[in-house]
């Protein structure tokens, strides 16, 4: 297997952020997103409150009604602020494609980039874990903001590399779910591995380790 380390490509440029931002009164749109997202992602859109966002915030509900309007498009706007975000991990992952390495080399390199994101953007993937258990519209602009455009370019080169023999014979569908929630997750909960493992109190350590045990999903 070929190795790859977090230090083998150009990573995503993007600004770190890392932890919760600190909420004021003074807030823009953007920390009141962050925060909404948490919310969201703590109590679940119907038990999250415009109210409460606001609180955690520090900001009065009628900012919220002037930026936002309506909870609903509080929530869409939170997706929409992640598809921003996520935009230039899909760009690196697209071009991938025809980059000058082999299939499977291909498919370490965006699992990289993907962990990448996942550590500078951490409260994306508790986002995502509650906000998949939506039904109707709100499951649609997930799928159709967030996952659909990522799956579309990552999981050609998962069927690239099978085609080629240089991953074994999986679906690729199935192996873009699995390797993508595993990774997230495993991000997003650290504070429960935290009760079995010391690794999430070394983010480099930790970030070393998810890279090599993502890899070791593909097989030999």
């Amino acid at each position: 297997m070929n190795a790859v380390t977090s230090g083998s490509h150009k990573p995503v440029e993007k600004k770190r952020t890392r932890g919760r931002p600190a909420c004021s009164a003074a807030v823009g749109a953007d920390v009141l997103l962050r925060c909404a997202r948490r919310i969201f992602a703590k109590r679940g859109f119907d038990a999250s409150s415009v109210r409460e966002i606001a609180r955690d915030s520090g900001v009065d509900p009628a900012l919220i009604a002037h930026h936002f309007g309506s909870k609903e498009a509080l929530w869409l706007a939170v997706v929409d602020q992640i598809g921003e975000q996520i935009a230039p991990l899909i760009d690196a992952t697209a071009q991938l494609r025809s980059a000058e390495l082999s299939h499977r080399e291909r498919v370490e390199r965006a699992i990289v980039l993907f962990i990448d994101q996942v550590f500078n953007e951490p409260d994306t993937g508790m986002f995502f874990s509650t906000a998949a258990t939506e039904q109707g519209a709100r499951l649609d602009a997930l799928i159709n903001r967030l996952v659909r455009p990522y799956h579309d370019v990552f999981v050609p080169l998962l069927a690239d590399a099978s085609k080629a023999k240089e991953l074994k014979s999986h679906d690729p569908e199935v192996l873009f779910s699995m390797l993508t929630h595993a990774i997230s997750k495993t991000v997003a909960y650290s504070h429960v591995l935290q009760a079995f493992s010391s690794l999430p109190d070394d983010e480099k350590r930790f970030k070393r380790t998810v890279i090599k045990t993502a890899l070791g999903m593909l097989g030999d």
